[in-house]
């Protein structure tokens, strides 16, 4: 029950094609549409061609972009259609479609993002000169090729977590943005020191090094030895940014661990002893609200309309509440194949992370509380609220961000490499 996101959806005022009149007459007087391309069993449109030209060359000319010359721009744009008619005819051999319920949420959400209501959605794209017949193809569209390059080209990447943790280490090892607690002792020197000076002064730092080691006070020691303006604050700097920190403090920390004293290091000031006391990431520790539910799913079909399916779930519910188990009503009546051999268990999951729906009816649940059959874009539930807390997740995050990071830096490429091995097998004609 997770809300699906694309990509590659954006607001349907920048996305949508306008309905253009570029058609030519037949003999009888009758529009006929002209073949642009011939792309396997399928053909691009010379009107579909004109209208994303006309479409682009708005875009170009709102950024302040000088357009190029009107055949490199046609020849882009006809590249363009070709690959996204490839794709289309993939997902069908592949079995791809979108419901129409799906379609239906997402046409809604567009709706919800532009503000105005679902009621008021087709006068809106009148208005831009799209008819709304149009904007639900190119919305289907714009999804299926989503699901495709997800399941074809971001599926295929694989990251290991020995990657992640090679990511999150080279970010660690970049400390400019890190918080760092940092202790330090100087122990300064004469700038013509003799030898002999020099030798003493590092004989002192060591066996204060291996003192701090060893596990005594370093505050203790920064006070009595320390010739650094911070002695009498124990050697302490406080929390700083790695940027805000000397050069050579912030290279030292970046490899330790806190607790960790590192070696005296000479400078022209004299030898420091640097001791971390405490680090932290840049982003603050995440927090998130998440709850715990399990549903039985059934869905309508030609032979139970909604009102028959509603009374079933109904009817399941009074089971439950009269002690049926109901891990194992959703095991022999739910629907959903990713939570019914779990007993409709769906897991932690963060608020806000089902479809609105479901989300405003587990808002009304305490824990232990068995709803009313409800309807969402997948069909009608009851659902019982199991629990709710409040998790830090901030180490999921990191490595959820690192993993997309990841595939991102790779997504390129690799999408680059299916769309050309995608086009080198298909038969394409040119017709203008």
């Amino acid at each position: 029950m997770r809300s699906v996101k694309f990509a590659g959806i954006i607001l349907f005022l920048a996305t949508a094609a306008a309905h253009g009149q570029t058609r030519e007459l037949s003999t009888s007087g009758q529009l006929m549409d002209r073949i642009a391309a011939v792309v396997n069993e399928g053909v691009v449109l010379k009107s579909e061609v004109d209208q994303q030209i006309e479409r682009i060359s708005e875009q170009l000319r709102a950024q302040g972009t000088r357009l190029p010359p009107r055949n490199v721009l046609r020849q882009q744009v006809l590249e363009r259609l070709v690959f996204e008619q490839l794709q289309l005819q993939r997902a069908e051999r592949m079995g791809m479609k979108i419901p129409e319920e799906t379609l239906n949420a997402e046409v809604s959400r567009v709706a919800e993002r532009n503000q105005i209501t679902l009621d008021e959605l087709p006068a809106k794209l009148r208005e831009q000169g799209i008819s709304y017949a149009d904007f639900r193809e190119s919305l289907r569209k714009e999804m299926i090729t989503s699901y495709l390059q997800q399941r074809e080209v971001m599926g295929s990447i694989a990251i290991t977590p020995r990657e992640v943790d090679q990511y999150l280490a080279r970010q660690e090892a970049s400390v400019a943005d890190e918080d760092f607690d940092v202790s330090h002792i100087l122990l300064s020197m004469p700038e013509a020191a003799t030898p002999e000076e020099s030798q003493a002064v590092e004989t002192r730092a060591r066996d204060l090094y291996e003192q701090a080691k060893g596990g005594a006070d370093f505050a203790q020691l920064a006070v009595t030895y320390s010739n650094a303006q911070t002695a009498l604050e124990g050697g302490s700097l406080g929390w700083r940014k790695g940027q805000e920190l000397p050069g050579f403090i912030a290279r030292l920390v970046a490899d330790m661990e806190p607790g960790d004293v590192a070696e005296p290091m000479r400078t022209p000031s004299g030898f420091h002893i640097v001791k971390l006391n405490d680090r932290r990431g840049s982003e603050d520790q995440v927090m998130v609200h998440q709850v715990h539910a399990r549903h039985i799913l059934v869905r309508p079909t030609a032979l139970q309309d909604d009102e028959t399916v509603r009374q079933k779930l109904a009817a399941l519910r009074q089971r439950i509440l009269d002690g049926e188990d109901f891990a194992g009503l959703a095991q022999s009546t739910s629907e959903d194949p990713g939570s019914s051999a779990k007993g409709g268990d769906l897991g932690w999951m963060e608020e806000g992370g089902f479809v609105p729906e479901f989300d405003k009816m587990l808002a009304t649940l305490n824990e232990g509380d068995l709803s009313e059959p409800f309807r969402t874009q997948f069909g009608w539930h009851i659902a019982q609220l199991l629990g709710r807390r409040v998790q830090d997740v901030t180490e999921e995050k990191r490595r959820q961000q690192a993993f997309a990071a990841i595939q991102a830096s790779k997504a390129d490429e690799t999408l680059e490499l299916w769309r050309r091995r995608m086009r080198d097998e298909a038969y394409v004609e040119y017709k203008m």
